[in-house]
């Protein structure tokens, strides 16, 4: 009796049994040479079966099952579905565990911004496993390699020569010099070089070249809001908002990366309008490559510890594109990643609402939740002659990597004459300013009525200011000839800026306080003299526009145009 029971309760859990307990058993109803195109399929497929699932094969083949089943579940769904047509007639059995990283069906998590923003959903780059490849003779490896696509044989070759081991063409062809590149890479790996690779060794070979997307955690990822699929590292970025036009995918990991996806509607305009902002963000150093198209345009920049690539396009009246920002001394893995990411980029047909993200940060030194970059410090300058040359501070050049005029005109320094503190500037491409300085000949006249022209608040106001003094002095407080004192209360902001006389006529410039150990009073300024400052200029070549004195005095309207037109914003930049 006891013997009846104990086989009835094992039949019973035989029956109940998951087949995965079992040796499961999969239908194999297909195999592509591509992980797009597998997860194509799967979906197609998904729509018409139940149980479909997606892994890895190994040698860059990805397989497309159905399961898992008991063996004879397997048989019995293998017969009815070929006989409905529903699977391809060389659909066969796959029985045991030797399966890669499943890429199909893919998950999705929840979102970690805000309540009715979806975290974009990642679909899996299979990663390397475990998986008990089978040895292989050489010739049982020739027949292996016969199945591999051209793309895949190039593949290898790309991996070869990544490894050094290969520096022929890359065209898929197993000639002579594949042969011995192959033999070299086995010997070196303490493989028999027989100069065919198994299928296991295939794997080696393209797990050691993927090496540097898989620390990273490369994946394909859909962003659904801003239309956009790509590669990106996920183990270093994780999603965090959108603040239109941006998808902001903050640093998840140790290395600091940092991506933005853009995704907005526009035109030409919209496109080259970003291509100029995104160069006075903080994560787009100065230094670096910059092209801009008809409908597209990339930014490289390199500099504080960083390396930023931008890029972006316009399509269908949508411009979209991301920016990656990695950290300097990692340029191979940041290469192939680039590259994935470049390879990769899909538009799928939304785009993000430009009037959304209301309730984001702001502030004047933000755009879209990215910070602006600053300069080290701003001073103010003025032209000097038609070709725009401009005269400022020495202050304002002292150890700048780049000075500019407006921020966004590049200079070269011309000449200082670090005594006086003065600096001269000229552009690298010429400007053409529609007033230049006067100097005024002969000497001022003391207590007179003076203005200083400057950028008080270093740009903030967007313009500069006129600040009203008199001529307390036509020597500095220690008897110099070459500077004037003025009774006028000036910020740092001012320095560089051109001392007028009410007739316009520049009779100096301002100084910079002088620091150190003594500091002048509220209303005491020091400035260069006209006579010193066109001696500066003689020296180095150049010559002011005009030096004579202008008859009778303007209107403070018209003193403030004056200045508004020949005054610069300098800034030093690091």
């Amino acid at each position: 009796m006891k013997s009846a029971l104990t086989t009835f309760f094992m039949l019973i859990w035989i029956m109940l049994r998951p087949a995965a307990a079992q040796q499961a058993t999969w239908i194999q109803i297909e195999a592509q040479p591509s992980l797009r195109a597998a997860q194509d399929r799967a979906r197609y497929f998904s729509e018409r079966l139940e149980d479909v699932h997606g892994f890895a094969l190994g040698g860059g083949w990805y397989g497309i099952m159905v399961g898992p089943y008991s063996r004879a579940d397997a048989e019995r769904a293998l017969r009815l579905y070929k006989a409905e047509g529903r699977i391809p007639g060389d659909s066969f059995l796959y029985q045991g565990a030797a399966l890669g990283a499943q890429f199909w069906p893919v998950g999705r998590t929840p979102a970690t911004a805000r309540a009715a923003t979806p975290t974009p959903a990642a679909t899996s780059t299979p990663q390397p496993q475990a998986t008990a490849l089978p040895n292989e003779t050489p010739a049982q490896a020739r027949r292996s390699e016969r199945l591999l696509s051209a793309q895949e044989r190039r593949a290898l070759q790309i991996a070869l020569r990544a490894a050094g081991f290969y520096n022929s063409t890359i065209d898929g062809v197993f000639g002579r010099g594949t042969r011995a590149a192959m033999a070299d890479w086995q010997a070196a790996r303490g493989y028999e070089p027989t100069g065919i690779l198994t299928t296991a060794q295939r794997k080696a070979l393209m797990d050691e070249y993927n090496a540097p997307l898989i620390s990273v955690g490369m994946q394909r990822v859909l962003d659904p809001q801003a239309g956009i699929e790509i590669a990106m590292p996920t183990r270093e970025v994780k999603f965090s908002r959108y603040e239109p036009p941006f998808a902001h995918y903050e640093s998840a990991g140790d290395l600091g990366v940092r991506l933005i996806l853009i995704s907005q509607p526009g035109d030409r305009a919209t496109l080259y309008g970003l291509y100029d902002i995104l160069q006075t963000l903080k994560i787009v150093p100065l230094e670096g490559e910059r092209k801009r198209g008809k409908t597209d345009f990339v930014i490289e920049g390199r500099g504080n510890g960083i390396v930023t690539h931008a890029e972006a396009s316009l399509k269908d009246g949508q411009v979209k594109g991301f920016i990656l920002v990695w950290p300097q001394g990692d340029e191979d893995r940041r290469a192939r990643v680039l590259a994935e990411m470049k390879a990769s980029f899909t538009r799928t047909e939304a785009v993000l609402d430009p009037a959304a993200g209301g309730d984001a940060e702001q502030h004047v030194d933000l755009v879209s939740g990215l910070e602006l970059r600053k300069p080290r410090l701003s001073r103010s300058g003025f032209f000097v002659d038609e070709k725009g040359t401009v005269v400022t501070t020495a202050e304002a050049v002292q150890g700048c990597t780049r000075v500019t005029i407006a921020e966004d005109y590049p200079t070269r320094v011309a000449a200082v004459d670090a005594a006086l503190g003065v600096a001269v500037l000229t552009p690298e491409e010429p400007l053409a300013p529609s007033v230049v300085a006067r100097f005024r000949a002969g000497t001022p006249r003391l207590q007179s009525e003076v203005a200083v022209a400057g950028y008080s608040y270093e740009g903030a106001l967007g313009a500069p200011s006129l600040t009203w003094g008199k001529l307390a002095d036509i020597s500095g407080l220690n008897g110099e000839r070459e500077l004037d004192r003025l009774a006028l209360a000036a910020l740092p902001g001012d320095a560089g800026g051109p001392v007028m006389d009410t007739g316009g006529n520049v009779i100096g410039m301002l100084l910079p306080d002088p620091g150190g150990a003594r500091t002048l009073p509220k209303r005491v300024s020091l400035a260069a003299d006209a006579q010193a400052i066109r001696e500066v200029l003689d020296a180095a070549g150049l010559s002011p526009a005009d030096a004579e004195l202008a008859a009778g005095e303007l209107s403070p309207d018209a003193l403030a145009r004056r200045a508004d037109r020949m005054t610069v914003l300098i800034s030093c930049w690091k």
